[in-house]
């Protein structure tokens, strides 16, 4: 079963606006180098940053889960499916938030909207993946997991 699912996040926008905003006070404050070139520099993060977490891509690849975040992709994981020996449709929670979190007790989440997900257990170690298509992400979990 070929998947690959891509989860769009309007966040990013938000990020990209604050960028913007820094910028014009940076022109506002040019005559304070100092000031401008923080401001600046605050935007270009919030741009990479923005650009970091704009999607969320999940699919199949062969033996193992990919999940990428993107479209500039430094963060993500490969799950080999060997590994997972639970799964099922869940929630997240508020304390999870967006993005990469690692919360003691609750394990690892992948999440960029929303509070769908499909909890893995990978390993003995707990790993919430968001989705919009959690039935689509299950099903292809089932197939590659039957054995």
């Amino acid at each position: 079963m070929a998947y690959e699912h891509t989860q769009k996040s309007p966040l990013y926008l938000i990020l990209i606006a604050l960028a913007g905003g820094m910028s014009a006070m940076a022109w506002q404050v040019r005559a304070e180098a100092a000031a401008m070139q923080a401001l600046l520099a605050a935007a270009v993060v919030l741009v990479l940053i923005a650009l970091m977490f704009k999607h969320l891509t999940i699919r199949d690849g062969g033996e193992s889960l990919i999940v990428r975040f993107g479209p500039l992709p430094p963060f993500g994981s490969r799950i080999r499916y060997a590994d997972i020996s639970e799964f099922a449709a869940d929630r997240t929670k508020v304390i999870d938030g967006w993005g990469i979190h690692w919360i003691p007790g609750r394990g690892y989440t992948y999440n960029l909207w929303g509070f769908d997900c499909v909890r893995l257990v990978v390993n003995r170690h707990v790993i919430r993946l968001g989705t919009d298509d959690v039935q689509g992400l299950i099903d292809l979990l089932v197939s590659k997991t039957e054995s």
